[in-house]
């Protein structure tokens, strides 16, 4: 009964949200997270695939296994797709087995953090710290030998840079 309810909570509520602004919860004074790369939603959809609009401005995910960059083994950096900021260094990525492209540390100051309970759960959600965009989420099931935690990456949110 708990997987029929859960499965449901994933088909009805979904990854919803946009990831320009974070708005402060109701009843909050703080004011929206502001970025220092800013675009209007016309501008990001004219420069982003559709696939990387929806990741990266509405907080979706992309399907497992779909992403390109889920089994590149070269040595480099993967940065934001949206504003090009530097997020995670390849010799931090590893296999999880998930399906999406998983790292063991993001760059510090590059990547921040928020929650989300979109699952009906609270989940740390990872954004460029630069732009906003949306990346993924960061649970605490990664290498114990390293930092134990596995940050799970839309590869859509991510292009990647090849080391000189």
């Amino acid at each position: 009964m708990k997987k029929i309810l859960f499965a449901l909570c994933v088909v009805l509520i979904g990854c919803k949200g946009t990831s320009q602004e974070k708005e402060a919860p109701k009843g909050d004074t703080k004011k929206k997270e502001q970025f220092k790369v800013t675009k209007t939603e016309a501008e990001w959809r004219k420069q982003l695939t559709d696939m990387q609009f929806y990741v990266l401005r509405k907080a979706g995910t992309e399907n497992p296994g779909s992403s390109e960059l889920l089994n590149n083994k070269q040595k480099g950096v993967y940065t934001c797709a949206a504003c090009g900021t530097e997020l995670f260094k390849s010799e931090h990525k590893f296999d999880s087995g998930t399906g999406w492209p998983s790292f063991d540390r993001e760059i510090k100051g590059n990547v921040a953090y928020d929650v989300d309970y979109d699952l009906g759960y609270a989940r740390t959600e990872e954004h460029c710290a630069t732009c906003g965009g949306h990346l993924g989420h960061v649970f605490n099931d990664g290498p114990r030998e390293t930092t134990g935690k596995r940050h799970c990456i839309n590869g859509a949110a991510l292009n990647f840079v090849p080391k000189k």
